[in-house]
């Protein structure tokens, strides 16, 4: 039997450095495919105390950069980045910033089904690159039909308070162990790496865990 190295993600799909972030990740195991890592997703609310509905996006970046230029200056890396990594985000198109809670919990349900990271890489395209409001309980049915799960079911859990305070305390706990930005990778337990590490880093840590696992083969 292969043996497997957890590789936990704390994000939020409304940040663009794990958008960014995983696009590297995946680059780096497209590159090995016997890599050993077995990846789940923990929920990280970049705005805990946004309101239910969201706001609007202009005053959002303006009320935390300080103005227009802060939120232009803020983001220039990330136009950076992102270009690099070859994805596309449409900035424009962005009119509402949304309160994630509800995302987190389809990428929870998701998990159930092993469906995580296709709903990830759909909540990322669906923010960035189609500019939709993924605080929307319709967007969000939309996504989880997309990756083959039941649309009635999941609009049933989000009009329910289900895994709701779950979700809420596993983000405090995250913050109470010390995190304090996305993404964070935590690998086998121990080693915290932060940020949106390019590729080849991946390919070395990724490089590091294979030579240690065969010098001691599971028995």
């Amino acid at each position: 039997m292969t043996q497997t190295v957890k590789l936990d993600i704390l994000s939020d799909p409304i940040c663009p450095w794990c958008y960014i972030g995983k696009a590297h990740l995946d680059k780096a195991l497209a590159a090995v495919p016997n890599h050993p890592f077995v990846i789940e997703w923990h929920p990280f609310q970049l705005n805990p105390d946004m309101p239910d509905a969201g706001m609007d996006r202009r005053d959002y970046l303006e009320g935390k950069f300080g103005g227009k230029e802060g939120a232009v200056r803020a983001y220039a890396p990330v136009v950076e980045n992102a270009e690099k990594a070859g994805l596309k985000i449409d900035f424009e198109g962005m009119k509402r910033t949304p309160n994630t809670l509800d995302a987190h919990r389809l990428i929870h349900w998701a998990g159930i089904e092993s469906k995580q990271n296709a709903v990830v890489d759909a909540l990322f395209q669906a923010y960035f690159v189609q500019a939709r409001d993924i605080g929307d309980p319709e967007v969000l049915a939309d996504i989880a039909d997309s990756v083959g799960m039941d649309a009635a079911v999941v609009m049933k859990l989000l009009k329910s308070d289900a895994d709701r305070e779950d979700i809420r305390k596993r983000d405090v706990h995250s913050r109470e162990m010390g995190v304090s930005s996305v993404p964070t990778y935590i690998v086998a337990n121990q080693h915290a790496v932060p940020g949106a590490q390019p590729p080849e880093m991946w390919g070395k840590v990724i490089g590091e865990i294979m030579s240690q696992l065969e010098a001691s083969p599971a028995e």
